[in-house]
């Protein structure tokens, strides 16, 4: 079955890789009267009374906003500009911009996404790492130059593996010490240098809970803007229960069958202590997804 796309994914970009090497033709772009800027509160999406994106005219702004092109919606030049300082706080640390990111339609979420951790990696990397030296945005803003030491720097993505862990219709679901009461979600880390996919699903599920995998396949994916990850949803198979939890990883992991899956999505993650078996990940979050694509199989 198909995955449904997840929410930051979807964009209605078109990203005009050929213009991002033309700077005559950003410069024209970024003074041209039909180009439009992406209006932000620092890295907070700034929305309409309709609960949309709102957008200024960018011949408006002079040329000392440090701007990138995020392409072209609908034939016109977008652009966004890079706040004065970055922000590396994880998703749950920011409750006060969820609410405005659950009113923007999907297309709207994942164009704010993508230009939330293209700016926010240029507030954050304004210094050269190889010399210390100021750098400039270059490519329309998909690159750094360090004129200095002639380095270039690139917008990162940091992979994550996430993965649902299965044996005889049970799934293996963990929770952080931040969740809220009686939440699970799928057992989830970052890969590492010189680690395949399949390496790091198997990994991350030893070293947390004690449990050996087999059968690594992949799921979906979902860009995550907090900063900048890309999460990678992975299903294996488990080569038994027995569980050994490192509790500096996670708080606490257990095996629910798949009744109790099904209860939990029924309930929604609105669902509150003794109503259901665990509360799930929310609707916005690839766990969910992955969750409903194990059920529906």
């Amino acid at each position: 079955m198909m995955v449904r796309v997840p929410a930051f994914a979807g964009s209605p970009l078109d990203r005009a890789d050929h213009l991002r090497t033309d700077p005559a033709r950003l410069a024209e772009l970024r003074a041209s009267e039909g180009s439009r800027l992406l209006l932000l509160d620092d890295l907070a999406p700034e929305l309409s009374e309709a609960g949309r994106l709102t957008w200024a005219a960018l011949d408006g702004f002079g040329p000392e906003i440090e701007t990138v092109f995020l392409g072209l919606l609908e034939g016109r030049a977008v652009f966004a500009a890079v706040p004065s300082a970055g922000d590396v706080s994880p998703a749950y640390a920011q409750p006060s911009i969820w609410p405005a990111i659950a009113r923007l339609p999907p297309g709207e979420l994942a164009l704010y996404g993508g230009a939330r951790s293209l700016v926010d990696w240029h507030a954050r990397h304004r210094f050269c790492a190889r010399c210390g030296q100021a750098t400039r945005l270059a490519k329309g803003g998909w690159q750094r130059d360090c004129e200095a030491c002639g380095a270039q720097h690139f917008p990162r993505v940091d992979p994550v593996a996430i993965m649902l862990v299965e044996h005889e219709d049970a799934l293996l679901l963990g929770r952080q010490a931040r969740f809220p009461p009686q939440s699970y979600s799928a057992l989830a880390g970052f890969i590492e240098p010189g680690e395949s996919v399949e390496e790091a699903v198997a990994r991350e599920v030893l070293e947390e809970a004690g449990v050996r995998v087999r059968d690594v396949t992949y799921i979906a994916s979902q860009p995550w803007p907090f900063p900048s990850q890309l999460m990678l949803g992975c299903h294996a198979f488990a080569q038994s229960r027995a569980l050994v939890i490192d509790h500096t990883e996670i708080e606490d992991a257990r095996w629910f069958s798949r009744g109790e899956v099904a209860q939990a999505l029924a309930q929604g993650h609105e669902g509150r202590q003794g109503s259901t078996s665990f509360v799930p990940p929310p609707a916005r979050a690839i766990a969910h997804l992955m969750l409903e694509w194990w059920l529906e199989r």
